[in-house]
């Protein structure tokens, strides 16, 4: 290998061959692939009678790409480190430095916070050095985050269940939902009536309709009806009209909370989803960076949008705005996140590339645009036999400014939408159309979606922008979180009419409480939330892990230094998970929630090895319990005995269809039918406890049916290879895993070694795109997500591949 003049690492291979187009033939751009070391899992790797020392190791997949660093290091004049500006990736490149024996002489530390041939050049004009203060802050976390996982994790195997873990974030997030869960548990509907009414006048000939209000509730039936009596004699007036200008200004440009926010609500990404896209705006060179607490824009991109916004809409349009980050304890004077070209309205890439881009871009250029000017008018209408007033309420937009652009959306969207206010004036009488009184209901507060929890998360000051969506997606592998839909309940309510002089009642149905992509805490993550909040309140104490991120700024600062903090942490922690282990006892939330009435004996309610369980009966006599599994809502805090003894009644047998019985029953994944050792899952529309031996009949040919046309084609030679039918159309099933068909193969001619061939270069690229995901680093320890499923099916692949062409040629 010839000798490099410049040799450049960034993190990532998209983000190298982005910059590589900027720089000259001079240089050289590779990736580390993220980070390149991690703290051993041998004594913590972190050695706490000598100041934390923390032992590092490279993994053993990242050996191969340490060791070809090496060799272009010898070969390289100058070494320039690019990882990402934040604080991990500045450990990056210290860890980099470390690991390559770099010098400082000939080592240059760059940053950038767009992927632009200015700002690339710019960053190689003015290096500097590794900054420790930021190397020091994210020491501190990871080291800290793995003291705190080490130490409570075996402590919730000795004391609840093996394999459970515990981390100062997560467990934290987890409290959250918790907390959110019982507040809805404990929660008690209350009804009360709104009156609503639809007025008229005559004008220039026609009717004209006017909707109001009442502006009080009524609390009962018969007070509601009572005040309808009122009405049938009444005469009506407007009382007021009154109207004002009102001014709405635009949200500043997005942060890393905004943008998860505002996807999720907008575009239904999760917040891993929108990270991971946002990655690949980044690292392709269409946004600035994605990992920021900032709301400012440089000089820059203002002078670039005010010459946009003049351009497209015209100088009453623009208005300069200079915002100021709010965030409790932000992080780098990172700009906010935006498109890295202004003037570059829509973009090349996947579908969900384009939809995050162009709500990024309207966000960023609606935060440099005018006040949307609205007109909004109150009506007071007053009734002649009662003191009540209903109010008309509507606005007129007079200039509609960053409107124009964009609407940003919130978690609670309004049911009732402005309406345009006639011309009215003071005075004039009004004739009643309809009057009803709706029986309406409080709701609970809401379940956190993904969104609002990193919301919270924020406002709290609990994590930082690079935390929100690893600390997510741990609660959720870890099982203390599901997310999911769930349907709602029918609920009857009242309608009382006023109609022609008499009072009509009319009871009507809707469906309440349905929830989508809401996080439900499941009973072992209650269960692990109780345990910790009784032994260590001060680890999921809100102020205290907001106060460890404000430790962690000093550190970045350079005013604490990182040992002390986690000293002053660690030895009082140490100390306390000692004792609990000496003098806890083991939980398993148990409840004894009665006695069964056809065989005396108690039902209990616990966690047992495979989750959440009722059992009847004790387990210390010859006869041994019988026992339960929980059904989805169900928890063992507010199960009542009615519903645990109902759970009894399944399995059951629902007769005998061609010879085999046919039994439903509740399993793992839901309800199912079990016939002729073959299983049927059950649809939501289905109740196992009703459902008939027709009905059960029915979904068993239906299911037969549809597996019969699901195989396209399959193979002799190999057996576990198949070309199937699904729901998105062909697709090939091999070894556990599914891959993609290209467009241009017809999948009933497909050869054995095409398939193997598709096989091979789907996991190739998996293995690729894996690589490019390792560089954010764990939030708290044990957090390692499993790996090599994709390594394994590959490695039978390309086996069975090789056999194949072995048994070709001895054909030959």
């Amino acid at each position: 290998m010839a000798g490099e003049e410049n040799l450049v690492i960034v993190e990532s291979p998209a983000k190298a061959k982005t910059i590589e187009k900027f720089l000259g033939k001079n240089f050289t751009v590779v990736s580390s692939y993220g980070h390149v070391r991690d703290l051993s899992k041998k004594n913590m790797g972190v050695d706490v009678d000598n100041h934390y020392q923390p032992n590092y190791v490279i993994p053993d997949e990242k050996k191969k790409v340490v060791a070809e660093l090496k060799a272009r290091v010898k070969k390289a004049k100058k070494v320039w480190l690019a990882s990402d500006e934040d604080r991990e990736g500045e450990a990056i490149a210290w860890h980099l430095a470390e690991i390559l024996g770099l010098k400082d002489s000939n080592t240059f530390r760059i940053v950038f916070n767009e992927i632009t041939k200015d700002a690339i050049l710019r960053a190689i004009e003015h290096p500097r050095k590794i900054d420790y203060n930021l190397v020091n802050a994210q020491q501190a976390r990871r080291i800290l985050d793995r003291l705190v996982g080490f130490e409570l994790s075996p402590l919730l195997w000795k004391k609840i269940r093996a394999n459970l873990s515990a981390g100062r974030v997560q467990s934290v997030a987890v409290r959250l939902i918790v907390e959110r869960e019982r507040e809805i548990m404990a929660f008690q509907p209350v009804s009360s009536y709104k009156v609503s009414a639809i007025f008229t006048f005559d004008e220039a000939g026609s009717s004209v309709t006017l909707p109001a209000e009442l502006q009080v509730r009524f609390s009962t039936a018969e007070e509601a009806c009572a005040f309808l009596e009122k009405c049938k004699q009444a005469t009506y007036t407007i009382q007021e009209v009154v109207t004002k200008p009102v001014r709405k200004s635009p949200p500043p440009p997005f942060t890393t909370s905004t943008l998860q926010q505002e996807a999720s609500r907008k575009l239904g990404f999760s917040v891993a989803q929108t990270m991971a896209i946002a990655q690949r705006l980044y690292e392709s060179g269409k946004i600035t960076y994605m990992r920021t607490d900032s709301v400012n824009l440089s000089d820059m991109a203002l002078g670039l949008l005010k010459k946009n916004i003049h351009a497209r809409y015209g100088e009453s349009y623009y208005q300069f705005r200079q915002y100021k980050t709010k965030t409790k304890g932000a992080q780098e004077a990172h700009e906010a996140i935006r498109p890295a070209y202004i003037d570059q309205e829509s973009i090349a890439g996947t579908a969900q590339e384009k939809k995050l881009y162009e709500l990024i871009y309207k966000r960023t250029l609606a935060s440099q645009m005018s006040d949307a000017q609205l007109e909004k008018t109150i009506v007071t209408i007053a009734m002649s036999t009662a003191s009540e007033v209903f109010m008309a309420e509507g606005e007129v937009i007079k200039f509609d400014g960053f409107l124009k652009v964009y609407r940003e959306s919130s978690d609670e969207e309004s049911e009732e939408q402005s309406i345009l206010i006639p011309q009215v004036k003071k005075g004039q009488p009004l004739y009643v159309k309809n009057i009803e009184a709706v029986e309406r209901f409080t709701t609970h507060p809401p379940r956190y979606t993904e969104a609002s929890l990193v919301r919270k998360l924020e406002e709290l000051g609990i994590g930082r922008p690079s935390t929100y969506a690893p600390t997510i997606a741990t609660i959720q592998q870890r099982g203390y979180v599901v997310k999911e839909n769930r349907p709602g309940q029918e609920r009857k309510y009242n309608v009382f009419m006023l109609h022609q002089q008499a009072i009509q009642k009319i009871v009507k149905t809707e469906i309440t409480g349905a929830e989508k992509n809401k996080l439900f805490p499941t009973d072992m993550g209650m269960l692990v939330t109780d345990f910790l909040m009784t032994h260590f309140p001060d680890i999921l104490d809100y102020n205290f892990t907001a106060t460890v991120e404000e430790d962690f700024d000093e550190i970045a600062e350079g005013t604490l230094e990182w040992t002390q903090m986690i000293d002053r942490f660690y030895k009082p922690f140490h100390r306390q998970v000692e004792t609990v282990i000496e003098t806890s006892e083991r939980s398993v939330g148990e409840r004894r929630l009665g006695t069964d009435p056809a065989t005396g004996e108690p039902v209990i309610v616990r966690m047992g090895r495979f989750g959440p369980m009722v059992q009847i009966g004790e387990s210390d006599g010859e006869k041994k319990p019988r026992y339960a599994r929980l059904q989805k809502g169900q928890h063992i805090e507010n199960i009542t005995l009615e519903e645990a003894l109902n759970l009894f009644r399944l399995p059951r047998t629902l007769g005998t269809f061609e010879k085999a019985d046919v039994i439903v029953n509740i399993g793992r994944f839901g309800p199912y039918l079990q016939h002729d050792a073959k299983f049927y899952s059950l649809g939501r529309e289905d109740d196992p406890y009703t459902i008939t031996l027709e009905k059960a009949i029915e979904i068993i040919q239906k299911k037969r049916e549809q597996e019969k046309n699901k195989i396209i084609k399959k193979f002799d030679s190999d057996k576990e290879i198949l070309v199937l039918n699904g729901r998105y159309g062909p697709y090939l099933s091999y070894a556990g895993n599914n891959y993609k068909i290209p467009k241009d193969k017809e999948p009933s001619s497909l050869t054995l070694e095409e398939c193997m061939e598709i096989i091979q270069r789907s996991t190739r690229s998996s293995e690729a795109k894996a690589e490019t995901k390792k560089r954010e680093s764990p939030v708290d320890s044990g957090e390692n997500t499993k790996k090599g499923t994709g390594k394994a099916a590959a490695k039978k692949a390309t086996s069975r591949t090789r056999t194949t062409s072995r048994k070709n040629k001895k054909t030959k």
